[in-house]
């Protein structure tokens, strides 16, 4: 018997055609009317059932004021005009002090065996439920294909639960009040019937309660749809929002990217996605916009005429171990320079929002992503680590690991210039870097501000003026801190000049630990804002400027430039800076 795939099913190898669209049907919500297939559920969440309430306004991280129930569709003008022309704003959709008793919230783990379901989303929702964030009336699910029992997932989540460090005292209390919450149902992730399954347990645990419903998808990317089509058939709220997370990676390249996002949108609007990137919850990328915005002293540099370069640094001191044949499908670029070091770039780069609201922020990010230049192969350079042996041990080689093929060019390491095409940042280079098994863990923001016009103390620094230049650092990990490098004379009779850092230590400053991403991300999604996740045409023009050049140097079969395990990288990427004029901010003596 032939078997039938849905043209979106994640098992179907054929590129999205346009009869997925078929059996659609026109859904009007409130204001505007969307296209949706006529099974889904969860977009058709009407307006009208919330009106007419005593309000009160859920706040996010941020602590603005946000969308209790998520009906936007995807943020197009169509839709905002159409606002426009009656008469209204779109206001945020709160709950009433009553209705907030009578509504709970499920949050599904879907991968709940998963080491990011362990490590990560887990501890993240304790340490929301320790803080007093999450509301009264929730549970979790995990979901998975392992037969386990509810006491088997509490107890294999248990070992990874950490309170903060300055509330100790009913740590343990907290703990197994968090535990009593969590519950486990075993299931086939393209099974409707499972979910419904599911769905019979939510309702037992939401007693006739308002149901608001987040399902989070720690799974791999290839049964991403199978997941969305059998929850949304089996498991969608009938009466509150629900919304999903979908972790990294979003395709491989523009055409398996705007694939995954037409099959999703099968079922959901694009206001029920919310696509993660867990570096943009960190917590000085998101002091990042409020260094700049808030702070006189920097908004009038930053721009062509003042900064000379901008470097965007990730490197980790260990290979892949163990994640090898993951990692060979995508390479250090697809995994971390497309996402995380480019959604960086954009809020540094973008020009001041309207507001903080989620669309006027993500706006400015995707101008600035049109406005690059795709990436070249000329100014890109790749390497992938060697076996080495230092002090008596032996490390190994990316090829070394039994998942990885012998003869893979995956590149595990890459330097690249990219350039943004406006006014402010015409000519300026903005350098990435990212590797693995090199001789540090760093993630930073360097910006190396231009050199003194006519320096009346040029002849104290000598014949290289880079050392004259004030750089400032906002390290992401670890040990947060932001400094600027400034040039200051020695005390004493002599006339000498020495380099000094103007340092906010975060440990120092705020004792107080500092929560992880995903706590931060979570909390947003829970709250429906959406500032810090990625939109779909962000994506979009994302995966623009790194394809053409992902395709020519597969299609080139370019072999990556070696380096040795725990070194600085390959010699390459020294030419490609110097190619521009630029020296590697992380490679001097004071920041080795």
């Amino acid at each position: 018997m032939a078997t039938h795939f849905s043209p979106c099913s994640s098992s179907s190898t054929n590129f999205l055609p346009s009869s997925c669209f078929k059996n659609e049907t026109t859904v009007l919500f409130s204001r505007f009317a969307v296209t949706v297939p006529r099974k889904s559920t969860w977009v058709t969440q009407i307006h009208s059932r919330i009106q007419g309430r005593k309000h009160f306004h859920i706040k996010s991280s941020n602590g603005h004021p946000l969308n209790a129930v998520s009906l936007q569709d995807d943020g197009s003008p169509t839709a905002k005009e159409h606002d426009k022309s009656q008469g209204k704003e779109k206001p945020a959709i709160p709950i009433s002090e009553a209705e907030k008793e009578e509504s709970t919230l499920s949050i599904t783990v879907v991968g709940a065996s998963g080491d990011l379901a362990k490590k990560k989303i887990f501890p993240a929702l304790f340490a929301l439920f320790y803080e007093d964030w999450l509301p009264e009336n929730f549970t979790v699910f995990g979901y998975a294909r392992t037969k386990l029992t509810d006491e088997e997932l509490r107890n294999m989540i248990s070992g990874t639960l950490t309170c903060r460090i300055d509330q100790r005292e009913n740590c343990e209390d907290k703990m197994d009040q968090f535990l009593k919450r969590c519950f486990y149902h075993a299931g086939q992730y393209d099974s409707e019937g499972d979910f419904s399954e599911l769905d019979n347990k939510l309702k037992e645990k939401e007693a006739g309660k308002v149901s608001n419903r987040l399902f989070y998808l720690s799974i791999p990317p290839n049964i991403f749809v199978d997941v969305v089509r059998s929850a949304s058939l089996g498991a969608s709220s009938l009466n509150g929002w629900t919304r999903v997370i979908v972790e990294k990676p979003f395709g491989r390249d523009t055409e398996s990217s705007g694939e995954l996002t037409r099959c999703l949108k099968q079922y959901l609007t694009e206001d029920q996605i919310f696509r993660i990137d867990h570096y943009l919850g960190k917590e000085l990328v998101e002091n990042l916009s409020v260094l700049r915005f808030s702070n006189l002293v920097f908004e009038p540099l930053w721009s062509r005429d003042y900064i000379r370069n901008v470097q965007l640094i990730f490197s980790e001191d260990f290979g892949t171990e163990g994640r090898g044949g993951y990692f060979d499908n995508y390479g250090i670029i697809r995994d971390i320079m497309q996402n995380h070091l480019l959604q960086i770039l954009a809020l540094f780069a973008m020009e001041t929002p309207v507001s903080l609201d989620a669309e006027d922020v993500r706006n400015e990010k995707v101008k600035v992503l049109r406005s690059m230049k795709p990436l070249q192969l000329e100014d890109v350079i790749v390497g992938q680590y060697k076996g080495h042996s230092k002090s008596g041990r032996s490390y190994p080689a990316y090829t070394d690991d039994p998942t990885v093929p012998k003869d893979s060019r995956t590149p595990t390491f890459a330097a690249a210039a990219l350039f943004i095409n406006n006014a402010r940042w015409d000519g300026v280079p903005f350098l990435m870097k990212a590797g693995k098994a090199l001789h540090t863990r760093r993630a930073e923001v360097r910006v190396q501000f231009r050199h003194v016009p006519g320096n009346l103390y040029k002849r104290n620094f000598g014949t290289d003026l880079d050392k004259a230049t004030n750089e400032l650092v906002l390290r992401v990990q670890p040990d947060e801190a932001i400094y600027l490098k400034i040039n200051n004379k020695v005390p004493g009779l002599g006339m000498r000049l020495d380099r000094s850092d103007l340092n906010l230590l975060y440990s120092a400053r705020y004792p107080r630990e500092i929560p992880d991403a995903y706590e931060r991300l979570l909390l947003d999604a829970i709250a429906g804002e959406r500032r810090l996740f990625i939109r779909s045409d962000e994506l979009d023009a994302a995966w623009a400027l790194f394809t053409p050049m992902l395709k020519e140097l597969e299609e080139k079969k370019i072999v990556p430039e070696l380096y040795p395990h725990g070194s600085r990288g390959p010699v390459g990427a020294h030419y490609l800076a110097a190619k521009y004029n630029v020296r590697w901010g992380d490679l001097s003596s004071d920041d080795s």
